[in-house]
């Protein structure tokens, strides 16, 4: 099915080229997005006669669109969610999700613009990506985490793996702080037995000796 495309659409052409098809594609996607219109003779001549102003309007959503990309490129949104202690959430962050995060920090983000290579199913940051205009686009990221205190450490550059050992060492330590205090305590109440045993027997020496002392 041929189709005369109303903006550059990636991987098939540019505003005003003619381009071949599936009719799917052009049906479910296309059309209704007014990427495009069939190529008739009349689409055409119409396409033809609005060129100019199409181009316009392109020019400024483009401008607008790079405005926002360069305020939106490189910020990170928190996403929280429940997961294991190994990591993995228990279902996924959308596009959706990111939408939402973005929007609730003052951008005007659309889901349909949010794209991600794969679905985020673990804790940690991940990039996804916006696209603002058919020629602009933004890569933000997603620091998916089970609290804010979680995120901002995660944020500082450490992983969930590395969170874990850090807590797993941090148990131990205390573990083995416990054990030394009761030790020290052990030995502190040996000195104690010790030290009472040596008054007792210096006591009776005294006693003896006073005896011995009278019957002198």
């Amino acid at each position: 099915m041929k189709v005369i495309l109303l903006e550059r659409v990636a991987k098939l052409g540019q505003m005003g080229d003619v381009v071949d098809v599936k009719p799917g594609h052009a049906r479910n996607f296309l059309l209704p997005q007014k990427k495009a219109l069939t190529a008739s003779d009349a689409n055409i001549a119409n396409f033809e006669a609005q060129k100019a102003q199409l181009e316009a309007n392109n020019l400024e959503t483009k401008k607008e669109a790079e405005d926002m990309a360069a305020r939106l490129d490189g910020q990170q949104f928190i996403v929280i969610r429940q997961a294991s202690d190994a990591g993995s959430l228990y279902g996924s962050v959308t596009p959706r999700d990111a939408a939402e995060a973005a929007t609730a920090e003052g951008f005007t983000v659309d889901r349909k613009q949010v794209s991600v290579e794969a679905p985020i199913k673990d804790l940690g940051v991940h990039n996804m990506f916006v696209r603002l205009h058919p020629e602009v686009s933004a890569t933000i990221e997603i620091n998916v985490a089970r609290s804010t205190e979680e995120a901002e450490l995660q944020a500082s550059g450490k992983s969930i793996q590395e969170l874990a050992a850090e807590a797993e060492a941090e148990a131990e330590f205390e573990i083995a702080e416990l054990f030394d205090d009761i030790g020290a305590a052990a030995s502190d109440d040996e000195d104690l037995a010790e030290a009472a045993g040596v008054e007792v027997e210096t006591d009776e020496a005294d006693v003896e000796a006073e005896d011995t002392t009278e019957k002198s």
